[in-house]
């Protein structure tokens, strides 16, 4: 069955605007860091955050008030989507939300666990906050949304994932329109893990690790269309680092493209996944591919970061409808996916 992209919204370090945010990912526009606040004593640690201004009409909302930031970007990003799909969720029909994201909500998560281990006790009003598909379910009850609702977690190939979920609720006739969201919020805590496991840069201009963003994308997928998702694969896991590129193989294999892609929107974050995911591509299609890298823009917001390359691969298409566009994605700790968007 035809499964097209409908519509696309996202929250950036960069920006909201869709066609603002890619003009400067074209032009390697940097998004600003800043050292976020951690206890006294502790080392910085650093990230493109979200411009505060950009959910403000969010947080307004009476469900949002107490909401932490990924929850925020995740709604905004959502209805952003809906708004560019030009869909009205009053009258969505069967509209399915799938959620994905990578580490969660880690601040309030850590503020709750803190009051644990200091006053024996974490606040019930942090609580909801801390589970995984608190995002999923405010964005549902935000839009009105009762449909099929689920939430996906993983590393950043959950992303593609929750697309290929979507695609299954649509062929099997579960859901007319499917709102996939990933989001994710940057937390010194969360930084620290990273730069533990040797993943994260350590600071400003570092070229040696991922540097963590915050942020959020959506994108609306339909049966009808302009801009058709060609094919998506199957999460392909490995349990090396060295196995990676293998497993990006595989996953393009299962895409069966008859030509070489276009060009290729890549998920490379100054990691492992660079060399294995330029490894793979060359393996299955050889060299010379055009490649462009939003992540050097935008930072790499784990469970939002295969949604904005898929986003970037419809602003592409706006711009040159030839030919098809290639997705690959490759976690950091889980598997390796893949997606064509023509």
């Amino acid at each position: 069955m035809d499964v097209f992209i409908t519509g696309t919204g996202w929250i950036t370090a960069l920006g909201a605007g869709l066609a603002e945010v890619w003009d400067a990912v074209l032009c390697g526009t940097a998004a600003p860091v800043r050292e976020l606040a951690g206890p006294p004593g502790h080392r910085a640690h650093f990230a493109a955050p979200v411009p505060a201004n950009l959910v403000d009409s969010v947080a307004r909302n009476p469900r949002l008030r107490r909401s932490s930031n990924i929850s925020l970007f995740a709604a905004a990003a959502g209805l952003a989507a809906l708004t560019d799909a030009g869909v009205d969720p009053a009258s969505a029909g069967k509209c399915a939300i799938i959620f994905a994201t990578c580490d969660g909500g880690v601040i309030y998560t850590r503020k709750f666990y803190d009051q644990v281990v200091r006053d024996g006790a974490g606040s019930p009003l942090l609580f909801p906050e801390t589970v995984y598909n608190a995002p999923g379910s405010h964005v549902a009850a935000l839009l009105g949304l009762d449909g099929i609702t689920y939430t996906l977690v993983g590393d950043a190939s959950a992303g593609l994932a929750a697309v290929e979920l979507g695609v299954q609720l649509l062929a099997s006739g579960q859901a007319d329109q499917c709102l996939v969201v990933g989001a994710e919020e940057a937390d010194w805590i969360l930084c620290e893990a990273y730069r533990q496991w040797r993943l994260s840069g350590s600071g400003v201009g570092s070229n040696r690790g991922a540097l963590i963003a915050d942020g959020a994308a959506a994108i609306v997928l339909s049966r009808e269309g302009r801009y058709r998702l060609q094919s998506v694969s199957c999460g392909v896991p490995f349990f090396r680092q060295s196995e990676a590129a293998a497993s990006l193989e595989a996953a393009l294999g299962q895409l069966r493209l008859p030509v070489a892609p276009a060009r290729v929107i890549s998920s490379a974050n100054g990691t492992f996944v660079d060399r294995a995911e330029q490894s793979a591509i060359e393996a299955a299609y050889g060299p010379g591919i055009p490649v462009i890298y939003p992540k050097i823009s935008l930072g790499d917001p784990f469970g939002a970061g295969a949604l904005m390359q898929i986003i970037c691969a419809v602003q592409s298409l706006r711009q040159d409808p030839e030919g098809s566009v290639l997705v690959p994605v490759i976690g950091l700790n889980h598997q390796a996916a893949a997606a064509v968007v023509s």
